[in-house]
């Protein structure tokens, strides 16, 4: 049967290349941290762009969806990670099969991954069933596995290799050594004197004594010796060797390509639900959204920023979930709210989890609804470059200029704080202009903003902001919420900047 892939459902789902660059917005997000920290350990496998090829189709996200849940099932996870450990353990000994000089030595590591391999996917086609999966893919990819360990091409490699593998290991040898020369016979019957002289030297034994025996590392390199030794050999059987050297060369290629694909595109899988179980464990929630390319009416109950809650879990922190809502013809997010409130992040894990939605992962929070966008585009602060020789609001402009210029009205749009180097006036004049054009082609946005006005854009915005204790206007509780603006926030960002907050001016007055 044919399979095509565990990660797309359709060739038509896939890259075009496997070499797909990052997104520009992965930093902005902080995706980078969390697509870096996923595929730690696993270079080998190439994963990143995986994470960094977006799927445009339901249908592809839900057959993600159903292969991550399977592998809830315990006895799908155990029997793809032996599979997983296997091939690892293949490709180790056709590694160490090309490190090595001496043919006859490169010859049986080959034969040896050979073995390891048939004994892999033989352990597999029978564990596999067993734990009866539901989902698409792996039903799929069992149904290959099964042709393919029954086809006459597998049987013959395995059948082949143990056969060659079992009369080598049957042939028997003598080595003499006498001064400088060495003679290689096959074995007669001779005696094995290395247990009687050890039977000897154990009757001058009288009582526990320092042990002066020097270990001897058995390497996997062959000396000289050792190799003229097995050549020699290899002349007194020489039916067997060259048969050996022979299926080498015949099977050079034998490792199956749609098993290879597999084997490196489940730990796609894999390697999400390892980064993600640190937060599981901590009793945070993680979900499957539901994802439409028709309805922009979204809502996500206890999400968090993922790369956040990580790092805070690890140092054994408190993390804060927050809810969000869009519904009818509402399609901005204004977020105000103090400094170090929880804004930026609110902002984050909203592209965080439009994202990780639409490659086919599930998220942070208990449930959501999303939207399946067409591009998602940031724009948060950046340090200016003093090479360009444009100004800070001369750089907002035109970043500002290209989303404009790329948004459809099946975008989603994240903004951080724009044109926060200009005065109050200007900024209130070029975001409402900005994000009036956002929201005239119908996209999803969101903006953090001290200006509260932006607020009050009509039917289509909706105001949250992030919230201090009650009673502490200095602590935060970092969390957002959905209600009106309080008009306090861009006054305190004032006073910050130009050094006139309460604290500052305790500072300088040196009270």
């Amino acid at each position: 049967m044919a399979f095509h892939s565990i990660l797309f459902e359709t060739p038509q789902d896939g890259p075009k290349r496997d070499d797909a660059l990052e997104p520009d917005f992965f930093g902005d997000l902080n995706l980078d941290q969390i697509v870096s920290a996923v595929t730690l350990g696993r270079n080998n496998y190439n994963l990143k762009p995986f994470f960094y090829a977006e799927l445009s189709r339901e249908e592809a996200i839900a057959y993600r969806h159903e292969v991550m849940q399977d592998l809830d099932n315990a006895d799908v996870l155990d029997s793809i990670e032996a599979f997983a450990q296997g091939m690892r353990k293949v490709r180790e000994y056709l590694a160490q099969a090309e490190k090595l000089y001496y043919r006859l030595q490169k010859t049986w590591w080959f034969m040896e991954a050979v073995a390891v391999y048939g004994e892999t996917l033989l352990n597999f086609d029978r564990a596999l069933p067993a734990a009866s999966p539901r989902s698409k893919g792996l039903r799929g990819f069992q149904l290959y596995l099964a042709g393919y360990v029954a086809s006459e091409r597998f049987r013959l490699l395995i059948h082949e290799a143990a056969e060659i593998r079992r009369r080598l290991s049957a042939i028997r040898y003598c080595v003499r050594i006498k001064g400088s020369a060495v003679t290689v016979q096959d074995y007669d019957g001779e005696a094995d004197y290395s247990a009687e002289v050890l039977g000897i030297f154990e009757r001058f034994k009288q009582s526990a004594v320092k042990d002066h025996r020097v270990e001897l590392r058995d390497w996997l390199e062959m000396n000289h010796v050792e190799a003229h030794v097995l050549d020699f050999v290899a002349q007194l059987h020489p039916q067997v060797f060259t048969e050996a050297v022979t299926f080498c060369s015949n099977h050079a290629n034998y490792l199956d390509a749609t098993i290879q694909t597999f084997d490196r595109e489940v730990q796609f899988y894999l390697a999400y639900r390892d980064y993600i179980g640190v937060c599981k464990a901590a009793g945070l929630n993680f979900c499957y959204p539901r994802v439409s390319s028709g309805s922009k009416a979204v809502h996500g109950n206890e999400t968090f920023d993922l790369a956040l809650a990580h790092k805070l879990v690890t140092e054994h922190r408190q993390v804060v979930c927050n809810d969000f809502r869009l519904d009818g013809e509402e399609r901005l997010i204004v977020v105000s709210g103090p400094n170090n409130g929880g804004k930026t992040t609110f902002a984050r894990l909203f592209g965080q989890l439009h994202y990780l939605a639409k490659v086919g992962c599930p998220i942070p929070g208990r449930s959501a609804a999303l939207f399946l966008y067409d591009r998602l585009f940031t724009h948060f602060e950046h340090e200016e470059n003093t090479k360009d020789l444009r100004g800070e609001l001369q750089d907002d402009l035109m970043r500002v200029h290209q989303i404009v210029a790329n948004a459809s009205s099946r975008s989603v749009v994240i903004m951080n704080e724009i044109f926060s180097s200009t005065t109050l006036t200007d900024a209130l004049f070029l975001s409402k202009k900005i994000i009036g054009e956002i929201l005239e082609r119908g996209a999803l946005c969101v903006c953090v903003t001290f200006i509260d006005e932006l607020a009050n854009l009509g039917a289509q915005a909706v105001s949250m902001a992030s919230e201090i204790k009650p009673g502490d206007p200095a602590s935060r509780t970092y969390r957002v919420r959905r209600r009106a603006a309080d008009g306090r926030a861009y006054a305190a960002s004032i006073a910050e900047h130009y050094g006139l907050s309460y604290d500052r001016l305790k500072e300088r007055l040196g009270l």
